[in-house]
């Protein structure tokens, strides 16, 4: 599988996952703005990969900005804070960045610090590279043979930095000889699972069908569907999740048919930080990636589009929360201070 991102000659190496699947584009970015604009545009997306893209904009703004000392630190926080701000639901972005940034300021001159954020991006990566697999092999070994699992927007490895997080527990569970099927939700309105699951899955001979958005409660109704695993961009404290939108929708349907809800997500996802997810701030886009797709209107000009990116599922709706350090049930408030404890000891 390509990687979604990695550091080459001095320059961050982001696979651009717009061009996907019809073109494998690779973008050189050089620059910390270039790290926003990449962002801001979901050509690199996903909460790990967007971890280790903010450390990595920080290294690449304290290699630009090192050549002035006096103001260097103030102007590296204002770089870290525009890089931390460019998608403001995703915990992982503003963790990477702030990670990176303590990193540089922890060095003893201006000079020396792109190498310290560099570093600490590149124990990101590892980090992440070791998540995904706890992660993804705690949860196939709960998986039986032969599971129908519908999964939504894309959380394999273009999402990480490793196997990925639900999609990585359907490879890890096909690796280990489970004969998963998958139903991949096209994800709209930026259709992330029909342009990059599908995708993952083609690449991994993993059978599955795409299905519309709007399917998932039939396919359920139909008892044509065993599990639903997705993924998440912050899960608070209390076991609330912040999710691609329409998660909420297929807990609550999940609920009603009596099907097993999950959420993968590595414990770096998780915000002790946020009391729950009324708190969490939910990102509103732009209305044109609903009235336009692929460069075509869609919808009379001048409709207004109310475009959330994420929704918030509450925890009572969630089965398991399946993390590195295994998978945690209800409830999950002192599941997960257990499981963050232990794992920063």
């Amino acid at each position: 599988m390509a990687r979604s991102l990695f550091w080459e000659d001095g320059a961050l190496v982001v696979l651009d996952q717009t061009q996907l699947p019809h073109r494998v584009e690779w973008l050189r970015l050089r620059r910390w703005p270039e790290v926003v604009e990449a962002v801001r545009a979901l050509r690199v997306r996903g909460a790990p990969a967007l971890g280790a893209a903010g450390a990595y904009g920080v290294a690449l703004a304290a290699r630009e900005l090192a050549a002035n000392p006096q103001e260097f630190h103030e102007r590296l926080r204002q770089a870290a804070e525009a890089i931390r701000s460019a998608r403001p639901t995703a915990v992982n972005l503003a963790w990477g960045t702030d990670r990176a940034l303590r990193a540089a300021e922890g060095a003893p001159e201006a000079e020396q610090a792109a190498e310290s954020a560099l570093a600490e991006a590149h124990r990101i990566v590892q980090e992440d590279e070791r998540a995904c697999r706890a992660l993804a092999e705690a949860g196939a070994r709960e998986l039986g043979d032969g599971e129908r699992v519908l999964t939504l927007c894309n959380t394999g490895a273009l999402a990480t930095l490793g196997i990925g997080t639900a999609l990585g527990i359907l490879r890890a569970a096909w690796e280990a000889g489970k004969r998963v099927h998958v139903y991949a939700c096209e994800t709209r309105p930026l259709l992330q699972g029909a342009r990059l699951t599908t995708w993952e899955l083609r690449e991994l001979g993993i059978p599955f069908h795409l299905v519309v958005d709007a399917a998932a409660g039939w396919l359920m109704a139909r008892g044509r569907v065993d599990r639903v695993v997705v993924g998440a961009d912050r899960v608070a404290a209390n076991g609330d999740v912040a999710n691609k939108i329409g998660t909420y929708t297929l807990a609550v349907l999940c609920r009603h048919h009596r099907v097993p809800f999950w959420v993968a997500a590595p414990l770096s996802t998780v915000d002790l930080a946020t009391p729950d997810g009324q708190a969490i701030r939910v990102e509103e886009r732009a209305p044109e990636e609903v009235t336009w797709f692929a460069g075509c209107p869609v919808a009379p000009e001048g409709t207004p589009a109310l475009n959330y990116a994420f929704d918030v599922t509450p925890a009572e709706l969630v089965d398991a929360l399946v993390t590195d350090a295994g998978v945690l049930r209800p409830p999950f408030g002192p599941a997960l201070r257990a499981a963050v404890g232990g794992a920063r000891v």
